[in-house]
């Protein structure tokens, strides 16, 4: 087999490869949007590029290394999935970058997010003046979540009601991390779950919206 009949093959398959990969571990991979899916992705990539030009190493090697990369992100992605305390090592998480109208200094630099990065991201929601910003969250895929403070806000009375989602149940247990930063707490939680004939173990997921309604979604898909 020439070399250029064989570069031809590789090519082909380093594709097909690529491509299976993305549909079995889903659209997220595309967006980059944790840290072990970035990893992945770049990881998969350089495989990829080997296994299309790289005819010093056989087929086979970078096939078994697509197939255990391919079972290790499976694996990560199952394990962020059911155990909250793990996601954010493997996945990461959100990191408040502004709250209540104060720039929180430690997050800025635990993140080391510099405020020129974070001017020029404002910049891009249209925000030119810090002054506006009410609540800044830097999200896992990078991105910058803005809400503006509500004398900035063109909008009616009733929107400047809103506030931040508080996410108070993961998975049948109680985030009490949320708890200890909001004004709900455990009893509130109990309380409301009574209300409704509800039991913490049945609950998939519980958040309070923006509107301060109470979101529950069973285990069993039924959504209240």
């Amino acid at each position: 087999m020439s070399e250029s009949v064989e570069i031809i093959i590789r090519t082909f398959t380093s594709f097909i490869i690529l491509w299976i990969f993305v549909l079995i571990l889903g659209k997220q991979t595309i967006s980059h949007k944790t840290y072990h899916l970035y990893i992945a992705s770049i990881t998969m990539g350089t495989i990829a590029g080997n296994l299309a030009f790289n005819l010093g190493i056989k087929i086979h090697y970078f096939i078994i290394s697509f197939v255990l990369m391919g079972i290790v992100v499976f694996i990560l992605n199952i394990v962020a999935l059911r155990n909250p305390r793990l996601r954010k090592w493997i996945a990461g998480e959100p990191a408040t970058l502004i709250q209540n109208g104060e720039i929180l200094v430690e997050s800025m630099e635990r993140m080391r997010y510099s405020l020129d990065s974070l001017n020029q991201a404002l910049r891009g929601k249209d925000i030119f003046n810090i002054e506006e910003v009410e609540c800044a969250i830097l999200e896992i895929n990078g991105s910058l979540s803005v809400l503006k403070k509500p004398q900035y806000l063109a909008t009616t009375k009733e929107d400047l009601k809103q506030f931040l989602p508080v996410e108070l149940i993961y998975d049948g247990k109680i985030l009490y991390k949320n708890l200890s930063q909001n004004t709900y707490d455990e009893e509130w939680i109990l309380e409301e779950l009574m209300r409704r004939n509800l039991n913490i173990d049945n609950i998939s997921y519980a958040v309070v919206g923006t509107k301060g309604n109470l979101f529950i979604d069973l285990k069993d898909n039924q959504t209240k």
